[in-house]
């Protein structure tokens, strides 16, 4: 792989797993099987119809939790030690032709882009939580899966305009991070005045 396709990987499958790391784990190995595309020696293995199954299986349990208030709160706040840590993980893996430094610094970078990734969607997935109707977390979910298997796809097929996407996907994140942070803090300082 290239430097590009690296880092491409890297982003992509670092804010893909901060959304639904297991549609992205599934979504690679999947790709992979059906020859679609070849990813590093390293990451083969999640082709393995072992890691496909279990892959699968925890997807199918994410898509059902993640529909239901309050029950995807628990489950993203249980995520929040997993999807990070593993998309650094699945990074170090893309890299492993390079030298150790570029291996560490890809996985630390898709570590982080995960977390602000799994940080944003907990978050505005908290904030809908207090709507009472449930189609705009259903309509969240299913958004956040099809971009989280979309990215992985442009990550492995188009690196420069992923590099672009995820780089505008962060700064909107990071917007609306800023913003949420904000209600949060006018919302408990009105709790508290009272």
């Amino acid at each position: 792989m290239s430097p590009l396709q690296t880092l491409s990987l890297a982003l992509g499958a670092g804010f893909s797993s901060g959304l639904n790391l297991y549609a992205t784990i599934a979504t690679l190995g999947l790709l992979q099987r059906f020859g679609v595309i070849r990813l590093p020696a390293s990451l083969q293995v999640l082709s393995h119809p072992w890691v496909l199954g279990i892959a699968l299986a925890l997807y199918a349990i994410e898509f059902l939790a993640d529909k239901v208030p309050y029950v995807d709160t628990v489950w993203d706040a249980i995520h929040t030690l997993i999807r990070p840590p593993a998309a650094a993980l699945l990074a170090y893996s893309a890299a492993g032709g390079a030298p150790p430094e570029w291996r560490w610094g890809a996985a630390l970078l898709a570590g982080g882009v995960a977390l602000t990734a799994h940080g944003t969607k907990a978050s505005t997935r908290a904030a809908v939580n207090a709507t009472p109707e449930p189609f705009s977390n259903w309509a969240l979910s299913l958004g956040e899966d099809a971009l989280a298997v979309w990215l992985t796809w442009m990550a492995t097929k188009h690196p420069t305009a992923t590099v672009v996407i995820v780089v505008l996907l962060l700064a909107l994140a990071l917007y609306l991070l800023f913003h949420l942070f904000r209600f949060l803090r006018r919302a408990l300082q009105r709790l508290f005045a009272t």
